[in-house]
């Protein structure tokens, strides 16, 4: 019987920390450095903030859950000696204590740093990114032993980074575009589609790697001889049924890049821009939702035992 509560945390975890990456990392690629400033075009202060101390809560919500499935027994029957051994004589323990000090940093560093700063969103990012990494050793990958298993946790980590990016990539053009249209003055537009526009590159290079990543893992974990027999089992049907919203995700994501970008652009220059507006918001909200579907697909699985050898 699947654990509903390990597995809400594990993609509320999951989501958080790779919002945390993709959305500090957004303005460094996709936006030029006058276009930086809070508020100018986007305004992720708040979001950090809060995308920093939840990811704590998170962590240690699920670190207690994990505690009690380890051991048997209720997180309120949790008691301090079995914690400490976890905590500081496991990689589990020593992965959520790094989590903790990266998500921390995170937060000082939005707090505290002018928000003209350019470091700031650099040290958040590479905070998230040590944070989002942390999770591997909570996966199948961390389970994984030998010179396979050091394969396993930098293809997934890669591979989570990769998503974090992209992920982010929709979360900030959802944000950037919100709202009533007559806030959205031409200059806003503009920018807006400048960096749609841009963004293909770095989501291009997200998509392979994850792709790349997708393989490696898909064949330590499945196998690729196994792949006749998935739709046997509990994993092998997730597993199938996350690759089709993956696929889902990608022609959503080439009909918003080879579409609905182009014809934003042509709306601004003969001002029809609502029409694009409205179009592109429904393609990204629906990028959006295939995305946390996978997210969710994903947290799952991750509490199921895999359909091939590890």
């Amino acid at each position: 019987m699947a654990d509903w509560g390990l597995i809400a945390i594990r993609f509320a975890l999951y989501a958080d920390l790779m919002l945390l990456v993709g959305l500090a990392a957004f303005p460094i690629h996709a936006l030029r450095v006058g276009e930086r400033a809070e508020g100018q075009i986007l305004s992720l202060t708040k979001i950090l903030i809060f995308l920093a101390i939840f990811g704590v809560f998170l962590s240690l919500v699920g670190l207690l859950a994990l505690i009690a499935a380890m051991t048997g027994t209720s997180i309120f029957g949790i008691d301090w000696e079995t914690s400490r051994s976890i905590i500081f004589e496991t990689s589990i323990g020593t992965a959520w204590l790094v989590r903790m000090v990266a998500l921390v940093t995170a937060f000082l560093a939005v707090v505290a740093l002018a928000e003209t700063n350019g470091r700031r969103l650099i040290i958040v990012a590479v905070a998230g990114a040590v944070a989002l990494s942390s999770l591997v050793w909570t996966s199948h990958a961390g389970a994984t032993e030998g010179a396979v298993g050091s394969m396993h946790k930098a293809s997934d980590i890669a591979h989570m980074l990769a998503s974090a990016i992209w992920l982010g990539g929709i979360a900030a053009f959802v944000t950037m575009l919100r709202g009533p249209f007559d806030r959205l003055n031409g200059e806003h537009l503009a920018v807006a589609h400048r960096a749609l526009d841009s963004f293909s590159l770095t989501g291009t290079i997200c998509v392979a790697v994850i792709i790349l990543t997708g393989l490696i893992n898909g064949q330590i974990l499945v196998g690729f001889s196994n792949i006749g027999s998935l739709s046997e089992g509990t994993y092998g049907r997730l597993f199938l049924l996350k690759l089709a919203f993956v696929s889902l995700m990608l022609v959503l994501a080439a009909k918003n890049r080879w579409r609905l970008t182009p014809d934003l652009g042509l709306a601004l220059s003969d001002g029809r821009e609502a029409k694009a507006v409205i179009a592109l918001r429904v393609g990204l909200l629906m990028e959006a939702s295939a995305a946390a579907i996978v997210l969710g697909l994903a947290a799952w699985l991750g509490t199921l035992e895999p359909a091939g050898n590890l």
